[in-house]
């Protein structure tokens, strides 16, 4: 684990967060903790969050109500929820909207940092697929619109007379656009051509 991954803590108890964090100095897991949401909002690096520890049921801004404020701020993070008994249905509720987990109080140590550890293993693979998703963008990022017209044509089978059709311009322009597609990209073959543009349209369209 780097020494940028915590885990951030949001409790109303006192004594719930100082437990917590204990626990997760026995296993040199940095954190933070928050009395409430509202300074965690304020105060929390947002980006630098890796997991969010959250009770359910505070004074003021409840742990639904901060998972509802991230979504829409559209700051994705995995969030354990802490819940009594009488929070149950809520706790169902916030894992349809995606939460990773909820434990009901009281809670044994060890199925607390397994459930953390769920949460940093799926921060580290969505923080990955970002990284991915914005190294293959990139590669495109500097294609013109005709090169990209070629790109997507030539990957998907046609030939250069038959894109040269379609577009307008002369076979000659089309290889000129696909040598420019082929050095831009960092592609060696078509079939790289053709493995960066699956790649592409399972990412979908850029935000």
């Amino acid at each position: 684990m780097s020494d940028t991954e915590k885990v951030f803590i949001v409790d109303d108890d006192e004594a719930v967060r100082d437990a917590i964090g204990m626990l997760l100095e026995t296993v040199d897991i940095p954190y933070v903790t928050y009395p409430d949401a509202l300074s965690f909002l304020e105060q929390a690096d947002l980006n630098n969050v890796n997991c969010l520890v959250l009770d359910i049921r505070m004074p003021g801004m409840s742990g639904l109500e901060l998972q509802e404020k991230l979504a829409a701020m559209k700051v994705e993070l995995p969030i354990v929820f802490i819940t009594g008994h009488g929070d149950i249905p809520m706790a169902v509720e916030a894992m349809r909207r995606g939460a990773v987990d909820f434990l009901r109080k009281p809670f044994r140590d060890q199925e607390l940092l397994d459930r953390i550890q769920e949460a940093l293993s799926r921060d580290a693979q969505h923080r990955d697929q970002a990284a991915d998703s914005h190294q293959l963008k990139s590669r495109i990022a500097d294609l013109t619109p005709r090169e990209l017209e070629v790109f997507q044509r030539v990957a998907k089978g046609q030939a250069n007379k038959v894109i040269a059709i379609e577009l307008g311009i002369s076979e000659r322009t089309v290889e000129i656009h696909r040598s420019n597609v082929m050095q831009k990209t960092s592609s060696r073959s078509l079939a790289d051509l053709v493995r960066l543009l699956i790649k592409l349209e399972e990412l979908g369209p850029a935000d």
